[in-house]
């Protein structure tokens, strides 16, 4: 009689598999999270959501914490610098920093959404009607301190629901103006119906809206054809990188060693250089007499980014008061 106890044992069958169902294997644990800080200049492409871009970036430094510093549309491309670790703390700074933009304006035609993404609404043609004298004079109006009604299609959210899917549903809501400062405006170039413009401007501009402001001065109506971002606050293109790039920098540690470190975001802002003890008691929350302790302090009263004078350690960021008074502001748990 034979033994089957051994093929049994070797072999067993469940019952999934006796009803055909293949087993999957267990997938590999992910490797652990490491800390990673600092900030990517990011150059985004079209096509791409900022959330989206940093995922993926995220991913390519097995990074715990991460997040952006304003949204860039889909269709836009240009500087998205993202933060990493201690940098988060700082990536407001960067929210409320004046942004650059060059765009391309489509004059003579209107779109739903006021660009590339939305359905033809009117069109005129533009090519004898508009000249670089009126286009001058229409910019001229837009500089300074302007009105902008936000778009329909942008995520402002009114109840708790972004703007867009009503738009996108068909419903118009009143929307109220807001105050923005259009720091510079500047004619790139013109190549009719094709207008190149630069614009500094506040945070909360809409380029969008501005370009289809542009094209109700002319008496014409405008798009935006395409928009790139190049400058945030004191950050620039400048050796930003694209996602393909800083993949093929190589491993998790060549790509740490593309970022910049975490006062990148701060070179704005006067330096101030602690003693090792004066660095402990910052440390612990502690308001510090400068002048007092013998301390060099910048004449100026505000932001300061404080370092530890023995190893150049960023300590975080203080606010220098009357008196030569520093008090903490954002530490840095690295310190």
């Amino acid at each position: 009689m034979a033994d089957n106890t051994t093929a049994d044992a070797a072999s067993p069958i469940s019952g999934n598999e006796k009803r055909g169902k293949r087993i999957q294997a267990p997938r590999a644990p992910r490797p652990p999270r490491v800390p990673v800080h600092g900030v990517l200049l990011l150059d985004k492409p079209v096509g791409l959501s900022s959330n989206d871009a940093l995922i993926r970036a995220k991913r390519m430094l097995n990074a715990p914490k991460a997040g952006h510093t304003g949204t860039l549309d889909p269709f836009a491309t240009g500087l998205l610098p993202l933060c990493f670790g201690e940098a988060t703390k700082f990536s407001q700074d960067l929210l409320e920093a004046d942004k650059t933009y060059e765009a391309v304006v489509h004059l003579g035609v209107k779109t739903d959404t006021g660009d590339t993404e939305g359905q033809v609404i009117a069109e005129r043609a533009v090519d004898v009607d508009v000249d670089i004298a009126q286009i001058e004079a229409a910019m001229a109006r837009f500089r300074g301190p302007i009105s902008q009604v936000p778009p329909m299609h942008s995520a402002l959210k009114r109840d708790g629901k972004p703007l867009y899917e009503y738009a996108r549903a068909g419903i118009t809501l009143e929307r109220e103006a807001r105050d923005v400062v259009i720091h510079s405006l500047e004619m790139l170039g013109y190549q009719a119906p094709m207008l190149t413009i630069r614009v500094t401007c506040s945070k909360g501009t809409y380029i969008r809206v501005l370009g289809e402001d542009l094209g109700e001065a002319l008496g014409c109506g405008a798009h935006l054809n395409a928009l790139r971002r190049t400058g945030v606050g004191p950050l620039s293109l400048q050796g930003a990188m694209t996602l393909e790039q800083f993949d093929a920098a190589g491993e998790v540690e060549q790509r740490k060693a593309a970022l910049l470190p975490v006062d990148g975001l701060l070179q704005s802002f006067p330096a101030v250089q602690l003693p090792d003890e004066l660095a402990r008691r910052f440390l612990h929350g502690q308001r510090l007499p400068l002048a007092k302790e013998g301390v060099a302090a910048p004449e100026y009263s505000g932001r300061v980014r404080v370092y530890r004078e023995s190893d150049a350690v960023l300590l975080g960021t203080g606010l220098l008061q009357e008196y030569s008074i520093l008090a903490p502001e954002r530490l840095v748990s690295t310190a």
